[in-house]
């Protein structure tokens, strides 16, 4: 790397603690003690099947946490690219420059407000449609909060690094408990008994592209539903509300690409890891998707799974319209999420 990037890759290290400082205590307690473990081992090096010790990671955590308060304060500073510098969220001209010497940059504004920034080398660039994807392997520069893909503009990112990272936490959790269930199916679709590093990579390259369909789907939804929504979810201060714009979102863009794609290709162990990865208000909202998903499993080749797709496109954008109207109220966000009460938004 040359000086100039060492320097550019040093300005977006010194944003990347801004915004932890900022941000990282709005974390709960077991989130963030979690986030700092990967955080430690991705500083460091370690690898993510290594043991880590207590003292060195609690002198490291100490550190970070006495950074962070100096950094509080701080404003997040300019990138400098060749003679002049350039304001940090202005992503497309850092990867005018960077991505033809193999590097790409991201930025933007990820969950409950909190700014992201990463700077990685650049595994590959392609098109889908009409977005542009460009995936990252190894990181320089990463926030706390990393994650694993999102679509900028027209721009889909995908984080292979940090893709890995939560599937080993997935898989890491599941072997203390070994249940059955989705993501059992998974990781033995994966052969993760057989040697787990080999299958971490399977599990990687299957899921950059289940991440990407996602994305394509973001994309097409994006368009549906116009500037309007993400200016919405920019704007909320509940969590509450954010949690279910992003799910229903997330629903829509899945029924529109994702689902029928991963079905369609016969892509048994993302299937399988993307109900594995249905939770918390998305499966609370969704629950013909899990009945679905059992008529899949019962050997219906995926019928039910398309029929569901093709009901929940056009359920799931009926949907985000009624958030849009919700949020326009005086008290906007609450009447968000008083939605999710409402048993007609469950599909």
């Amino acid at each position: 790397m040359t000086p100039s990037r060492e320097a550019l890759v040093a300005a977006v290290r010194t944003n990347c603690a801004i915004s932890d400082a900022r941000h990282a205590r709005e974390m709960t307690m077991c989130t963030y003690l979690l986030a700092m473990r990967e955080y430690y081992r991705w500083e460091r090096g370690v690898a993510l099947d290594a043991p880590l010790a207590r003292t060195d990671v609690g002198v490291w955590l100490a550190a970070r946490e006495a950074e962070w308060e100096s950094l509080e304060d701080a404003d997040y500073r300019p990138l400098p690219l060749g003679p002049e510098t350039v304001d940090p969220y202005d992503v497309e001209a850092v990867n005018r420059a960077l991505v033809p010497e193999g590097m790409v940059y991201g930025a933007g504004i990820g969950r409950f407000g909190k700014p992201q920034f990463f700077v990685a080398a650049l595994e590959r660039e392609e098109r889908r449609g009409g977005a542009r994807v460009l995936v990252a392997g190894r990181e320089h520069a990463r926030d706390l909060d990393a994650a694993p893909a999102a679509m900028r503009g027209g721009t889909i990112y995908v984080r292979q690094e940090s893709l890995a990272r939560v599937l080993w936490e997935k898989a890491e959790a599941w072997s203390v408990r070994r249940a059955d269930g989705a993501l059992k199916s998974a990781l033995d679709a994966h052969g993760y008994e057989e040697g787990s590093a080999a299958a971490l990579e399977r599990m990687v390259e299957a899921e950059t592209e289940t991440l990407i369909l996602h994305e394509v789907g973001e994309h097409e939804a994006a368009a549906l539903l116009g500037p309007g929504w993400e200016r919405s979810l920019c704007g909320l201060e509940r969590r509450g509300a954010a949690i279910l714009m992003r799910a229903v979102r997330d629903h829509l863009a899945d029924c529109l690409v994702t689902l029928p794609e991963l079905v369609e290709r016969r892509a048994d162990a993302s299937l399988h890891l993307w109900f594995a990865n249905l939770d918390g208000m998305r499966r609370e909202l969704f629950p013909r998707a899990q009945d679905a998903y059992r008529a899949w499993l019962g050997g219906d080749r995926g019928q039910a799974l398309l029929a569901t797709a093709k009901v929940g496109a056009e359920h799931w954008r009926r949907a985000c319209g009624e958030v849009l109207d919700a949020i326009a109220d005086d008290d906007g966000e609450l009447a968000v999420e008083a939605l999710a009460l409402d048993e007609a938004l469950r599909l």
